[in-house]
C-alpha cells in the first residue's frame, strides 16, 4: 500500500488537520465532484469544514500503485443533516516527494451533498 495514502487516511480519520496538510505538497490540487481546491489555504478550509460538519471516516479497501501514481478504492462514512451515509469512493492520486500533489476523488452517486 502507498505509505502516503496510509498516512493521509490516518490523519483524516484522526481529524489531525496539521498531519493531513503535511501530507500534501504546497501547491497540491484536490478535485471532488465540481469542487477544485488548490494549495494549503484552500485545503485547510475544505478539510477543516468537512471534519467539523460531516464527521467523516475513510477505510482503504484496495490500492494499486505505480511509481508516483496511486489508485484506491475506499469507503467513506459520514453524517449529513443528522443522517449516517456510506459511500464507495475511487481516488486517483499523484505523488511528489512522498506527498500528495494532486487527487481526483469520485464518490458513488454524487459528490455533492444536498
Amino acid at each position: 500500500m502507498s505509505e502516503a495514502l496510509r498516512r493521509h487516511v490516518a490523519a483524516f480519520n484522526n481529524r489531525d488537520l496539521q498531519a493531513l496538510l503535511d501530507g500534501f505538497t504546497e501547491d497540491a490540487v484536490w478535485i471532488t465532484g465540481s469542487s477544485v481546491v488548490r494549495g494549503h489555504d484552500e485545503l485547510t478550509e475544505l478539510f477543516s469544514g468537512a471534519m467539523e460538519q460531516l464527521l467523516p471516516t475513510l477505510k482503504i479497501e484496495n490500492v494499486l500503485a505505480d511509481g508516483d501514481q496511486v489508485a484506491a478504492q475506499l469507503t467513506e462514512r459520514l453524517t449529513h443533516n443528522g443522517e449516517d451515509h456510506i459511500f464507495p469512493i475511487a481516488g486517483f492520486y499523484r505523488l511528489s516527494g512522498g506527498r500528495i500533489a494532486s487527487a481526483k476523488i469520485y464518490r458513488e452517486g454524487s459528490a455533492e451533498l444536498g
